[in-house]
């Protein structure tokens, strides 16, 4: 079979230490996700999964084993490497949504770009779009507080897409959703799947996990039940839209960096400064009086 997009290997996590008691949460977890695979991993709460996500995403590190990403350990990788990693391959969508507030739905959106270097033209045009093709061609403009959770989340679906979103990281992406809501949003991540995106969604919830193709139970640290092997797992997809392993480690070898990057980084800064500053006018204006009158009382 050809190499793993992501391939775990004893991989163990632990917490504490020292002078506090060590937790192990995760026990040695063996795991190998090839292209276009839509997996469901499933277990109660303190189970470790969303430890596992983190590892998985690239966003904590593992106590001891080896993980695999495209053929290369990620141990070798330096923070610039694994930034461009997190950039490139994955998309994050989280239970919390974990939007700015003070930004619209397309400048939310557009936020992954700014730091992959993207102009600022071609970020507005993707951002539509994908915001167009999520069915919020109208929302555009909203800002968090006035889109409802299951648009709030179809924004946080079109952000983790921005730069590609090949791997789509899912960690509870219904819980804080009713029913209909988690109905829209599952179904959006059906139609990822069969577009040739790995999802790797995370969930206590079995229901939500029989959407899948192949479910992954954990508990207590370790994979205990593994459906790869029974007939109703799909095989991977060898479709040229898939992302293929030997694709992206030869990005990752190339070391894909985007010039320029920090200008635009710059210049979100201060439009996200302005643009909290307008929203907070009354506040602002008070804060600057203040300031005006503590200079001139130093002064006189």
């Amino acid at each position: 079979m050809s190499t793993p997009l992501i391939e775990l290997k004893h991989i163990r996590k632990s917490y504490g230490g020292g002078d506090s008691p060590q937790v192990d949460v995760l026990r040695g977890v063996d795991l190998s996700i090839h292209a276009g695979e839509f997996v469901a991993i499933v277990g109660a709460s303190g189970s470790g999964k969303s430890t596992l996500m983190n590892i998985l995403g690239c966003l904590d590190r593992p106590t001891a084993g080896d993980y695999l990403f495209a053929g290369e350990n990620v141990a070798h990788l330096d923070s610039d490497a694994l930034a461009w990693l997190r950039r490139e391959a994955f998309g994050f969508v989280f239970q919390g949504y974990h939007l700015i507030p003070s930004a619209s739905a397309q400048e939310n959106v557009e936020m992954p770009a700014i730091y992959a270097g993207i102009s600022a033209a071609e970020r507005h045009a993707r951002a539509r779009a994908l915001l167009t093709r999520l069915g919020l061609a109208d929302r555009t403009g909203n800002r968090p507080h006035q889109l409802s959770g299951g648009q709030q989340q179809r924004v946080s679906i079109a952000r983790a897409l921005m730069n590609g979103g090949h791997i789509i990281l899912a960690d509870e992406p219904t819980g804080a959703l009713d029913s209909h809501s988690g109905a829209e949003v599952m179904r959006l991540l059906d139609e990822l799947a069969s577009q040739g995106h790995v999802v790797i969604l995370i969930t206590h919830d079995r229901d939500v996990a029989a959407r899948a193709n192949r479910i992954i139970e954990i508990r207590d640290g370790l994979i205990i039940s593994d459906s790869a092997d029974s007939p109703r797992h799909r095989p991977a997809s060898a479709d040229s839209a898939t992302l293929q392993a030997v694709d992206l480690r030869q990005r990752l070898a190339e070391g894909a960096e985007h010039n320029g990057a920090w200008k635009a980084e710059l210049l979100d800064a201060v439009q996200a400064a302005w643009r909290v500053m307008w929203i907070n006018r009354f506040r602002t204006a008070l804060t600057l009086l203040g300031i005006i009158i503590g200079v001139a009382s130093v002064v006189v």
